[in-house]
């Protein structure tokens, strides 16, 4: 990102800075506002597919994003000091991204009616990209001007952008467009299905691995970073708790390029500073950060993956734990996971649920070998519908380099299973949601087992959670399906005397059956009827 203020971790790539403007506080950035504005411009789209238009939508949200920082400081130089307004060193001081004058959301909001907008928005997306090549070359698209395009869509999805944020400060404008980023992300995965769900993760199901993993400070690493969730919710944890933007470093690889583009999109709308790189091998065949240890990795891989393997990775030195079949790479996921954490690192990842009890070709064997090594700290069952691209039930890994007290107790020898399957909302008819009090529910039992300041004590919950030993888990094959360890939930004691609860069923069941007897009469009669 732009070079300019020094910052706290001096890992951490710089980052956009937002001008130190007082926010304004508003109700029309709400939840239902973001959704109006997802509707709106889905209707615009006509037969585009939501694949294709998702890149047009939200490679103009992002032009409007950075324009508005650049318009707002641009203000401020033009009142102060007119002669520096158009010299791009006090932008990149600034940390701010230079935009062109033709480049200018102004310019293309006065023009939105042209026949010509397509071409101009290309001419401006690479008028940005040349300016700011270091953050932003090959990232932009470009594509604009194509015929399948209908610049009258484009002029009113112009017209539509342009309403995001008004009636606020300028901060306040750009933290809703970071909003309504994110929001449109989770939209587009939604409408796109199956092929959706390989560049997004369910912001709930980042939540929770964020909120059991607090990744306050140090290197942050995703491998298979996808649009760059996991890494916006660790930077809004961050400030939540008292942080500042760039107290935490982060890192990330992606194999798709244009996933890859929509994560430094989605970064720079957040002014999150990144080193996020591709390359089409993919972290197995070319890891990109191969001599790098992190202190908190987050990952949602692509489930069972079969065409991973190659030749060249038969002696590689992540596999510490044993050779990962060629036709599934969940354990291949995991094992460059545990190579890339620090010493004290932690690491949360999302997998098939089959990778718990799986004892297909070496499966088994490299996890009853993790088990041992002590490196695997909690299970999660998640509940089911939770993932736009499947159905497969999922689950949770956490993982650890130690498990010595550092703040907390000693966990040597110990895991922790939570079976978090009836958890949840369902938001539409396919699709559930973990609330904000399942999030909570989830990571407080975490933080509890393991010891740490300021959380509850710790109890095992029947049905919810239990720790467990390492000896326990031997007994069960290594197979670390929570629901083996949790039990059954406790049933509420009823009051009622059985002789009485008895009798009220008694009484329901025979008047059920003279219901039936009158239904079969009428039925009968019906049928008499007909035949005569």
């Amino acid at each position: 990102m732009p070079r300019g203020r020094p910052r706290k971790n001096p890992d951490a790539p710089p980052a956009p800075k937002k001008t130190t403007r007082a926010k304004t506080k508003t109700t029309a950035a709400t939840l239902g506002f973001e959704q109006q504005m997802f509707l709106a411009a889905d209707k615009l789209r006509k037969n585009l597919e939501p694949s294709d238009y998702k890149h047009v939508t939200l490679g103009l949200i992002f032009l409007r994003y950075i324009s508005t920082a650049f318009e707002a400081y641009h203000e401020i130089l033009l009142h102060d000091d007119p002669a520096a307004a158009e010299d791009p060193d006090e932008y990149l001081a600034e940390n701010i991204f230079w935009v062109p004058e033709t480049a200018r959301w102004s310019h293309l909001q006065a023009n939105a009616r042209s026949s010509s907008i397509g071409k101009m928005i290309d001419d401006a997306m690479l008028a940005i990209e040349q300016a700011n090549p270091e953050q932003l070359k090959g990232v932009l698209p470009k594509d604009y001007g194509r015929p399948a395009l209908d610049s009258v869509m484009l002029g009113e999805l112009i017209d539509l952008i342009s309403e995001i944020g008004m009636g606020g400060s300028e901060d306040h404008a750009r933290d809703v467009l970071g909003r309504v980023y994110e929001y449109f992300l989770g939209g587009f995965a939604g409408a796109e299905g199956k092929r959706g769900g390989e560049f997004y993760t369910p912001s709930s199901v980042v939540r929770t691995l964020v909120s059991m993993l607090e990744p306050y400070k140090g290197r942050v690493y995703d491998p298979c970073c996808g649009s760059g969730g996991m890494f916006v919710q660790s930077e809004r944890f961050v400030e939540s708790h008292g942080g500042k933007l760039g107290d935490i470093a982060i890192y990330g690889q992606e194999s798709n390029h244009t996933t890859w583009r929509l994560a430094k999109m989605n970064l720079a709308v957040r002014g999150i500073g990144a080193d996020i790189r591709w390359n089409n091998e993919g972290s197995f065949l070319r890891d990109e950060l191969k001599d790098l240890r992190f202190d908190t990795i987050l990952a949602n891989p692509p489930f069972n993956i079969s065409d991973w393997w190659n030749a060249s990775l038969e002696d590689d030195p992540r596999w510490q734990y044993g050779r990962p079949p060629a036709g599934n790479a969940n354990y291949a996921w995991l094992q460059h996971i545990l190579w890339h954490l620090a010493p004290n690192g932690t690491a949360g990842v999302v997998l098939a649920n089959g990778s718990m009890s799986s004892n297909q070709n070496s499966e088994g064997e490299i996890r009853r070998r993790m088990v041992e090594a002590d490196v695997v700290d909690c299970m999660v069952a998640l509940p089911g519908q939770l993932f736009y691209s499947t159905q497969i039930p999922a689950c949770l890994w956490f993982l650890t380099r130690t498990k010595h007290p550092r703040g907390g107790r000693d966990r040597r020898g110990e895991m922790l299973f939570i079976d978090a399957r009836k958890l949840g909302t369902m938001v539409d008819r396919t699709r559930r949601e973990l609330t904000d009090e399942d999030v909570a529910r989830i990571a407080d039992t975490y933080h509890a087992w393991r010891g740490e300041k300021g959380a509850a004590p710790y109890e095992d919950i029947p049905g919810f959670c239990k720790s467990v030993t390492l000896d326990e888990v031997e007994q069960h094959g290594f197979v670390l399906t929570p629901g083996r360890y949790v039990g059954a939930e406790e049933a509420e004691e009823d009051s009622v005397p059985f002789a009485k609860r008895f009798a009220a069923l008694e009484k329901t069941l025979h008047e059920q059956f003279r219901q039936g007897e009158e239904l079969n009469a009428k039925i009968i009669g019906a049928l008499s009827l007909i035949i005569r």
